[in-house]
């Protein structure tokens, strides 16, 4: 009876050892993606609550570079190449500090996303920019942090701050016009010679019609004149119908293309089949 007693217990204190305790995260993550114009952003942070503090100016004190949120430093990404205050980011991650002050604040974007909060050693140097927006004062507070993208427009936003009694809006512009521009101009002009390429060289695979993938890879070819492995495709949909000569011809262009760009596999490739035609 006593070592039925005893194993229960040492039962009970190993599920006890083992057992994770789950409890709520002081300052919770979160994770907000938006859509400006065509560009991704993401924010990745924690959210602190005031439970009763003050914030700006006593927990989080004024003229010191602060985190930004909790925990982790918060991290801004962008999926193209944006502007801030005149400044470009390059597309990418950034970690998002900022120096709080009663009237405005300075808003740090920091090439190091790796840090615990704040760097061990601040480094100049990996401050992408830097911008100074206005801290404008909320009738009701607010008590958990919060960062929002506001203002939304096709051409940029306000990455907004929220605590307290304060709101901060930091703009940015977003390439919109260019992309949309390029896209545009992609479609309007019809397919490119990688578009008849992969039709060409999907056609051929799959047994399709063979007169369209001809064209298609003539086209491509007139287009790239340059790519060996459209003059390859192009030689086999040219044996496959049969013409034998234009075969040849095909896969000599695309062996000499080969050979000028050093890609040995094409230059075997074509030497193979020119052997098979009864061209080498």
């Amino acid at each position: 009876m006593k070592k039925s007693i005893l194993l229960f217990v040492a039962l009970g204190i190993g599920a006890l050892g083992f057992s994770q305790i789950q409890t709520p995260a002081p300052s919770p993550g979160s994770e907000l993606h938006q859509t400006v114009g065509l560009t991704e952003v993401v924010v990745n942070y924690s959210r602190p609550s005031m439970k009763g503090r003050a914030i700006f100016g006593g927990l989080v004190p004024f003229d010191a570079i602060w985190r930004t949120g909790a925990n982790m430093n918060t991290t801004v990404s962008f999926s193209d190449d944006v502007k801030v205050g005149g400044n470009t980011l390059e597309a990418g991650a950034y970690a998002l500090y900022t120096k709080p002050g009663p009237q405005q604040w300075e808003v740090y974007f920091y090439t190091d996303t790796n840090n615990g909060g704040l760097p061990q050693q601040w480094d100049e140097s990996k401050v992408a920019a830097i911008v100074t927006v206005p801290a404008m004062k909320m009738e009701m507070p607010v008590e958990t942090f919060t960062i929002t993208v506001d203002d939304l427009t096709n051409n940029g936003a306000s990455l907004g701050l929220i605590w307290e009694n304060t709101y901060v809006g930091i703009p940015f512009e977003v390439p919109t016009t260019e992309k949309a521009m390029r896209s545009i101009e992609a479609v309007m002009g019809g397919p490119g010679a990688n578009q008849y390429h992969s039709a060409a060289a999907y056609y051929l695979e799959e047994g399709q019609d063979l007169s369209k993938a001809k064209m298609w890879v003539d086209k491509a070819t007139e287009m790239s004149p340059d790519a060996y492995w459209m003059w390859r495709t192009k030689s086999l949909i040219y044996a496959k119908m049969g013409d034998t000569k234009g075969a040849i011809a095909a896969a000599k262009k695309s062996l000499e293309v080969a050979q000028k760009a050093g890609n040995q596999d094409y230059v075997r490739m074509n030497q193979a089949s020119l052997k098979e035609w009864g061209a080498m």
